[in-house]
């Protein structure tokens, strides 16, 4: 079967570089899911130009007639359901489940924001003066750049583009490389839909080259960024030089803290989900989890008997509950932190290792992994790892617990 090669989007048509990106399943290497273009700084101008050049009209469009083609949007995602969710699987490695899941927040989303636009109107309010009134009108911002990550490669572009676009803006959605294809899935959908052309404009390639070339450009009134503190850091100062709108979301050592009086079954299935589902990669992932002291081996004894019982594997099977890692980057990434927590907490209880053999041997898979006795000043417990690595850290009390969390 031949590779599917997809496009670009801009001002409306479907553009071919003619230079690629591999599109790789990390479940399964030798499979490319897709090419993709490597989109240069050039195409980005074009890209923002064919936004500005569409924004009046758009702007000018009632609100419920955006609403609508919105509205089409979610129908024509809701109807590859199946489709959608078995690539995201394919191109990111979560399990389907987790990427059906994912593909239906999406078109909530679409649904949600397409009703704002018979809602969204202005603020009156009553004036202190006789014969006179009060009101503010919104009006939206213009060019409206978004860089999206791949970790959530339909629901993040769709919480961006949806408000953004019932709103009046124009828009150049600029997405991971290592999972393009379920965002460029929206895009597809909403052409179908009708948008017109210019609204909606989409490129792929190096985030360096085309980040800089997005920042920089004067018609962007407005960046919405999710992905590294680094990248985040730099976006917010070059950005702000030009005094746009900027909007971060970026990385996050979240922790969970259990207390004596916890649902104790509740509180070993939450932890779980929340720290291995997804393989940890995502910014909400529970990486710490704060035990009371009155019940700590207790925990720490069932929490290692339940992980254990995690199925790794090829998210497109039956009964996987854990994906790989999404490239030979990251997984290097989680191994390199489950080394340091070896160095700083000892051995882990659990997993600690790369899956290789087997099923396993053309995949970036890792085990599941906990450590115990983790103390605040470890690295384990202060840096971000994204990956199925889970510290456990022991608290006196709630106050002491609070205190942990927010160290």
């Amino acid at each position: 079967m031949s590779t599917p090669v997809f496009a670009n989007y801009i001002a409306g048509e479907w553009i071919d570089s003619g230079k690629y990106i591999e599109n790789r399943n990390p479940a399964n290497t030798e499979e490319i899911v897709g090419l993709h273009p490597r989109g240069d700084a050039a195409e980005m101008a074009r890209a923002i130009e064919a936004a500005s050049s569409a924004y009046a009209g758009w702007a000018s469009m009632p609100g419920p007639a955006r609403g609508a083609i919105l509205y089409k949007t979610a129908e024509i995602l809701e109807h590859e359901l199946d489709q959608l969710g078995a690539e995201m699987t394919r191109e990111e490695g979560k399990t389907l489940p987790e990427a059906k899941g994912e593909v239906k927040r999406a078109i909530n989303i679409f649904r949600y924001y397409a009703g704002e636009g018979s809602r969204a109107g202005g603020i009156l309010t009553p004036s202190e003066r006789d014969r006179v009134h009060t009101f503010a009108i919104r009006k939206p911002l213009g060019v409206v750049g978004l860089i999206t990550p791949w970790n959530f490669p339909i629901a993040i572009p769709a919480w961006k583009l949806a408000p953004a676009l019932i709103c009046g803006n124009t828009v150049v959605l600029k997405p991971a490389s290592v999972s393009p294809l379920s965002s460029w899935r929206i895009v597809e959908a909403l052409h179908m839909a009708g948008v017109p052309k210019g609204v909606v404009n989409f490129i792929t390639g190096s985030g360096g080259e085309l980040g800089r070339a997005m920042v920089d450009a004067k018609p962007v009134k407005a960046i919405s960024f999710t992905g590294s503190n680094d990248v985040g850091n730099w976006i917010h100062t070059e950005a702000s030089k030009r005094r746009i709108r900027i909007q971060l979301e970026m990385g996050g050592k979240n922790p969970t803290i259990v207390l004596a009086d916890a649902d104790f079954n509740s509180a070993i299935e939450n932890t779980v989900n929340a720290a291995f589902f997804s393989t940890g990669q995502k910014c909400t992932a529970t990486s710490r989890v704060i035990v009371e002291d009155a019940i700590y081996d207790k925990f720490l004894s069932a929490l290692i008997e339940r992980t254990k019982k995690l199925k790794v594997g090829n998210g497109l099977e039956a009964g996987i509950d854990i994906g790989p890692c999404v490239d030979q980057g990251q997984m290097d990434t989680v191994l390199k932190y489950i080394d340091i927590g070896r160095q700083e907490a000892g051995e882990p209880r659990c997993g600690g290792h790369p899956l290789s053999d087997g099923a396993f041997a053309k995949g970036y898979f890792v085990e599941p992994t906990i450590f115990a006795g983790v103390t605040e000043d470890m690295r384990i417990a202060q840096e971000e790892i994204f990956g199925p690595v889970l510290a456990v850290m022991r608290a006196k009390d709630f106050e002491d617990a609070m205190r942990i969390a927010n160290a």
